[in-house]
């Protein structure tokens, strides 16, 4: 009797210890599926916050391209997050992990928005401020292009006023001439006779024309091409004139004869056609021809 109690009490307990392994075996089976997933799912929230840190480093790398006033901000900004997503590479998944980093995201992402608002304001300033210097530009522009006209139309005005006070002269003739001892000039056609050629002319009223002493200045050029007469040279701005002969007159507006004697030396005489240039300062106003037989 006694066996078979011992028997009954030991099926018993291996019936017991059979259900509580089975059991278990379900708890511990349940709680690896439980961690599995929950690996699993911490795993996918990293995947996601580093996914988020990626994007938040392209966007700064947009934002950086398109901004040069805040480049330095953005850059350490991008700094943070780049940093940030390389440490979150070297941790396995938990739950501080992830409350900890999901905590610096969000902060990133405030920082984020501010610079990117205020580099959007800055940009909107910048972009009025090209507007306003663009407008002052063309308006500086239309006033140079005026200012230019005006210039150009008071150059034009002086240069016409210029040559409207211009003197010139008329009735200008040249003629070989002879000197006699009693003083009286007697006129030549003779190379052979000749020893002075006079040139006369009329200087033309002009009431435009600053009223004074007035420099002429002939220039003789005989068949040879030589320039005969007194041979000096005057300096003026931006020309040197040679000449062969000049006289100072007082101008007073109104019609003024002139004459100019030219002397020669022996040999400047010849035969032949002579040019002869009348010039008032540096600019010829008038020439004519001669020929001495």
């Amino acid at each position: 009797m006694t066996t078979q109690n011992n028997n009954l009490t030991l099926k018993i307990l291996i019936g017991v210890l059979g259900a509580l392994l089975l059991i278990l075996g379900i708890f511990t089976y349940k709680f690896y599926n439980e961690e599995k997933r929950e690996k699993a799912q911490l795993q996918q929230e990293k995947d996601l916050i580093e996914s988020e840190l990626g994007e938040l480093i392209t966007k700064y790398d947009n934002a950086i391209a398109l901004n040069e006033v805040m480049d330095d901000h953005l850059l350490k900004e991008k700094q943070r997050v780049v940093v940030l997503l390389d440490s979150l590479k070297d941790y396995e998944a938990n739950v501080a992990l992830i409350i900890r980093y999901r905590r610096e995201v969000g902060k990133l992402k405030k920082e984020r928005d501010r610079l990117f608002k205020l580099a959007d304001s800055l940009t909107t300033q910048n972009a009025q401020l090209a507007t306003d210097l663009d407008s002052t530009s063309v308006a500086l522009s239309e006033r140079i292009v005026f200012s230019d006209s005006l210039k150009t139309q008071n150059n034009k005005l002086a240069e016409i006023v210029a040559r409207g006070s211009a003197l010139t002269a008329s009735n200008i003739k040249a003629e070989g001439v002879r000197v006699r001892n009693s003083g009286k000039i007697t006129t030549t056609a003779r190379s052979s006779r000749a020893e002075k050629v006079r040139v006369c002319f009329t200087l033309s009223p002009n009431k435009l024309t600053e009223k004074g002493d007035k420099d002429l200045f002939v220039q003789v050029i005989n068949p040879e091409n030589n320039l005969i007469g007194d041979k000096v040279s005057v300096n003026f701005d931006d020309a040197v004139l040679t000449y062969s002969g000049r006289n100072k007159v007082f101008y007073e507006n109104d019609a003024l004869d002139v004459c100019v004697l030219v002397d020669a030396v022996e040999g400047e005489l010849v035969k032949g056609n002579y040019v002869v240039n009348l010039f008032s300062g540096p600019r010829m106003i008038s020439n004519t021809q001669f020929e001495l037989k």
